[in-house]
């Protein structure tokens, strides 16, 4: 698979496109990054140097791929944080140029917004242009379930809520354009305190997977996965199957991390899981 991933990237650390590439890579995937910004480190240290790059420069990057005749063999995009509003319709421009050369490629767009703990922590101008402009041309999108609330305006999603309010916020963000929604850092009430799960939606059913609660917070864990699920998607065409070796996956570098005492994600230490993941997390069929 060739993936087109227009994300942040950093030079220390792992987030945006410096937590995607290497995981791609890993599987066996060429991908062709595209940054929104070039951080010194992510934002999560309150401090960081380093400019976002203007939208005009980010088109330019993809306009310069595409006139070395790439986009008919580009199998996938893939976008994550944004960095300006503006961005929004040059990503939403490569996926029409992408699908115009190779109409059988995918779009995933990882809605980078905020968190339950940390709420809303991008431009203010950035949440309405996801709903207007970029979630209708996804194929993939992979919210958390804070986001999942905000883009529903369901704000009990951004804490313990009902596995069918979930279901019901996914499918009608399914009815926005993405055929699929893989929902992360599920908090479903009922479920023991020590796991926490993702769940998949498409119109064939949903799945849910459930993987241990580890005390830690890791930057960079939901690009990871919004990459891992895009490529193992469009290896298996199963969501159950993308699930089950993204959780495994994901789950094992975390564990890395947490063992290794450092802040930033292990993705080197933990590549053979990458490469190889165990799946041995059951998924469950919960409609």
């Amino acid at each position: 698979m060739r993936v087109l991933s227009i994300q942040s990237h950093v030079a220390y650390g792992h987030v945006g496109n410096s937590a995607a590439v290497f995981p791609l890579q890993r599987l066996g995937h060429e991908v062709w990054p595209v940054l929104t910004v070039n951080f010194s480190n992510h934002t999560g240290y309150g401090a960081w140097r380093g400019p976002l790059i203007a939208a005009e420069d980010v088109a330019a990057v993809i306009t310069g791929i595409g006139e070395r005749g790439a986009f008919a063999s580009c199998d996938a995009v893939l976008s994550g944080y944004q960095g300006s509003p503006e961005i929004a319709d040059v990503i939403v421009d490569a996926v029409v140029q992408v699908k115009a050369a190779n109409p059988a490629a995918t779009y995933t767009c990882d809605p980078v917004m905020g968190n339950a703990t940390s709420g809303c922590f991008v431009n203010p101008a950035i949440p309405p242009k996801y709903r207007s402009t970029v979630i209708p041309v996804a194929d993939v999108l992979t919210p958390n379930q804070f986001e999942l609330g905000f883009i529903t305006d369901r704000e009990s999603l951004s804490g313990a809520s009902s596995l069918e309010d979930i279901l019901a916020a996914a499918d009608e963000v399914r009815g926005l354009g993405p055929a699929t929604v893989l929902v992360t850092s599920v908090v479903r009430a009922g479920a023991p305190e020590d796991v926490i799960e993702m769940i998949a939606v498409t119109g064939d059913g949903a799945w849910l997977v459930a993987t241990p609660r580890l005390p830690m917070k890791a930057n960079g864990s939901g690009d990871i996965t919004a990459a891992l699920f895009t490529a193992h998607l469009d290896d298996t065409a199963s969501p159950a199957g993308a699930l089950a070796r993204t959780a495994s996956s994901v789950f094992a570098v975390l564990k890395a991390t947490l063992d290794s005492g450092e802040r930033e994600l292990r993705l080197v230490a933990a590549q053979d899981a990458i490469a190889s993941p165990d799946c041995e997390f059951v998924v469950e069929r919960v409609r």
